[in-house]
């Protein structure tokens, strides 16, 4: 595919306020990007719902090819195909429409809209694919236990997608946890298969090192299974992104999170989301640049691929 269905004459400040500024809005496309401004789920600050937004007009900057592989993500055939519709309020019931809405689109890019987002967004693909391995950025484990306080949240999405099945938990890697939890949760989770590389653990190893670790998980090449990718942006350190609703210090430096994905070649992915970004308590854009950039680069990724 030519550069043209996503050519920008425009100077970046007067481009179109689509992701990564393409004109194209085809449902055929081989790779749907969508925004889901979905946030009743949050434990802590809301505003993700305004996230799709804010990464939108962020993306701009970031569409093209990157000295990481050199490959040009504006060579795959993607499409901004618009928001998900929503039931204002319901949270089971617009969980159904998003999971019926992702099912329409091959390979999905989805932008929260805070995690549970995520939930519905398995259940599509695992329908077509079977279970998943998953590489799953972010400060929180996300396998906490309904409870009456707290029956489905942002943060019993994967306790709720490991039930059910969805993913495989031996193929799963969570890469910057950091947060507070309870004893049992992360026992719960570690006994499940899953692999847990925690913020301090990226920091005193290398880049490199790590997404060896993650490929080693999830496989690669024709050993390697599906795999779906979430970035919680609240993976990254605070002082990278201050706009989401429940920052962790300590985290991923946007540089580490960029070599971590760039370095991901040969994993069999087939959607992605990044979720959380919040841009009421952003600063300067960055939050919700980083949020875009981290798409980038799986794109780029998949460029490669091809």
């Amino acid at each position: 595919m030519s550069n043209e269905r996503h050519s920008r004459p425009l100077p970046t400040f007067a481009a179109p306020e689509t992701f990564f500024a393409t004109s194209n809005r085809s449902t055929d496309a081989a790779i749907s990007l969508a925004g889901v401004p979905f946030d009743i789920a949050t434990t802590n600050r809301a505003g993700a719902r305004d996230g799709p937004a804010a990464i939108r007009r962020a993306s701009r900057m970031c569409g093209g090819a990157y000295p990481d592989n050199w490959a040009d993500m504006y060579d795959l055939d993607f499409a901004d195909v618009g928001n998900f519709g929503l039931l204002m309020g319901e949270l089971h019931e617009s969980l159904k429409m998003i999971e019926e809405q992702a099912a329409e689109h091959e390979h999905l890019i989805a932008f929260g809209g805070d995690h549970l987002i995520t939930l519905p967004l398995l259940r599509a693909a695992s329908k077509k694919h079977g279970p998943l391995g998953m590489v799953h950025f972010d400060a929180h484990v996300d396998t906490w236990e309904e409870n009456y306080l707290a029956p489905v949240t942002h943060g019993t999405n994967f306790r709720i997608a490991i039930n059910e099945g969805l993913i495989d938990p031996k193929r799963m890697v969570q890469i910057g946890i950091r947060c507070r939890v309870e004893r049992e949760v992360w026992d719960w989770t570690l006994d499940q298969g899953v692999t847990i590389i925690t913020a301090e653990d990226v920091h005193m190893s290398t880049p490199e090192k790590v997404a060896e670790r993650i490929k080693e998980v999830v496989g690669t090449g024709d050993g390697g299974g599906k795999t779906y990718m979430t970035f919680d942006i609240d993976g990254l350190d605070p002082s990278c992104a201050p706009g989401t609703g429940t920052p962790e210090t300590g985290g991923l430096f946007a540089w580490q999170a960029r070599a971590i994905i760039t370095r991901l070649h040969g994993v069999n992915f087939i959607g992605m989301d990044v979720v959380e970004v919040a841009p009421a308590y952003d600063v300067g854009e960055i939050t919700a640049l980083n949020g875009a950039s981290m798409a980038a680069f799986y794109m780029s990724l998949l460029a490669a691929r091809k």
